[in-house]
């Protein structure tokens, strides 16, 4: 069974960096945290078959942010993927999700996959939509919010997380599925994986490669939000004396 995981480059939001708006051409990208759990769980699945990371590079500028996607894919082949698929075009920067979608899609019939997995969300925009709007490019059925999850005679068997209860599901392949934290524990590449995965092939495509036509990228800018501190401090009293005039100074602020 060939699987492709959707391995999102994203913002590395540990280490954000903030002028007068969020700077991310200057914030380095790593793998998605919950894409682990996708790549994990493909390569728990794959059996002797394949399974390749596929993303579409979001943040610019295009050569040097696609320099360090190369190198971060290299990161999900030392955890067991077999090979890469980056997309890396000028006019998917800040693109549309639906314009995403697309470009993942065509990527997804180029490799000739009979699932795809991704997580439940992404860490810098963290909107879901993602595996959704690909199902929905493919014509396939599509299985959110998966915790377990097993393959039998082309059928998909799938436990997947509600607000109140869990729901077991099944469907036929192909289809998207999108995973959550508690699927799996992603390994820790060995150094040996680390070595091997230089030597696995790492494809970069445009849109032309692909035949997609999309529409204009979207104009988008990150502002911070900044909070100022009271700096207020209750030194006299005692224990009860400075509980009672810091209840009294959260209501003045209208905070309780």
């Amino acid at each position: 069974m060939k699987v492709a995981v959707l391995v999102k480059t994203a913002l590395d939001t540990g280490q954000l960096r903030v002028r007068d708006t969020v700077a991310t051409e200057e914030t380095p990208l790593k793998i998605s945290d919950i894409d682990r759990n996708a790549i994990e769980e493909a390569v728990k699945q794959k059996g002797q078959d394949k399974a390749y990371a596929v993303t579409v590079l979001k943040w610019g500028p295009l050569q040097k942010k696609a320099q360090e996607a190369e190198n971060v894919l290299r990161e999900a082949l030392a955890m067991g993927l077999d090979e890469a698929y980056l997309v890396a075009d000028e006019r998917l920067l800040n693109a549309s999700h639906m314009a995403t979608a697309k470009a993942l899609a065509a990527v997804v019939k180029k490799v000739g996959a009979d699932i795809v997995l991704a997580g439940e969300a992404t860490v810098d925009n963290y909107t879901g939509q993602m595996p959704a709007r690909v199902a929905a490019e493919l014509g396939w059925p599509v299985v959110t919010y998966v915790r377990e999850l097993k393959v039998e005679g082309g059928r998909l068997i799938a436990r997947r997380d509600l607000e109140d209860h869990v729901e077991v599901v099944e469907v036929q392949l192909p289809a998207v599925v999108s995973v959550t934290r508690e699927i799996n524990q992603p390994r820790i590449p060995t150094l040996l994986a680390i070595r091997a995965a230089m030597k696995k092939p790492v494809n970069r495509l445009t849109l032309a490669d692909l035949g997609v036509e999309v529409a204009p990228r979207i104009a988008a800018a990150y502002k911070p939000l900044v909070i100022q501190r009271k700096k207020v401090v209750i030194k006299d009293g005692t224990p009860e004396e400075k509980a009672e005039k810091l209840i009294q100074y959260l209501r003045q602020e209208g905070v309780i």
